[in-house]
């Protein structure tokens, strides 16, 4: 087995997931994803610290697709603005190309408990960090708190649907979901001027 081939990461990425979808995350080892790749478990410790990190790949681009956007617009967007940037320009990411991949993904991960609660500690961190970027821009923190939450939700919301087959493009319904926030906004809005 070649020790240094270009495009490792990549191929034991994909032969990591058919493994998971075929045996069972807890039933595949580091060892059977290098086999798999035609590659070395010494080659996939130097690309991954553990078997999780092959679905956890790639965080920091994740996240900037997220707060490039927001980095991009002038001062005056508001908060909800720079949030709908935020989300819509992340959701792009998600080409149709992409879509088996994360279809795959999502069933792994949603049959695994602890890849649970890594892919929920993964979208609080997300909020965290698009409400770091609103408090830079003079947004009070609680609203960038808001803000910034109700954004993940409206994102993994629309992920869901888009993995699930949804034809539309993960932007469309996320553009389609802030809608429905505003009207639910709305609705919690005439219920507060009643109390």
């Amino acid at each position: 087995m070649a020790r240094w081939q270009p495009g490792a990461a990549e191929r034991m990425r994909g032969a990591a997931l058919d493994l998971f979808v075929e045996r069972g995350y807890d039933a595949t080892t580091a060892a059977d994803i290098a086999a798999a790749a035609g590659l070395t478990e010494r080659t996939f410790y130097r690309h991954f610290a553990d078997k999780r990190e092959v679905l956890f790949w790639g965080s920091e681009e994740f996240e900037a697709s997220f707060t490039d956007p927001i980095d991009a617009l002038s001062p005056d967007v508001g908060a909800m603005g720079a949030v709908v940037a935020a989300v819509v320009g992340g959701a792009g990411r998600f080409t149709p190309e992409r879509r088996e991949f994360a279809s795959l993904r999502a069933g792994v991960v949603d049959a695994t408990p602890p890849l649970r609660e890594r892919e929920r500690d993964k979208m609080a961190r997300l909020a965290t960090v698009i409400a770091d970027r609103l408090v830079a821009r003079g947004v009070p923190a609680t609203d960038a708190q808001l803000a910034a939450h109700s954004g993940v939700t409206v994102f993994t919301t629309a992920f869901a649907r888009w993995v699930a087959g949804d034809a539309r493009s993960p932007e469309a319904l996320c553009a389609d979901l802030f809608d429905d926030l505003a009207r639910l906004t709305d609705q919690l809005k005439s219920s507060t001027e009643t109390v």
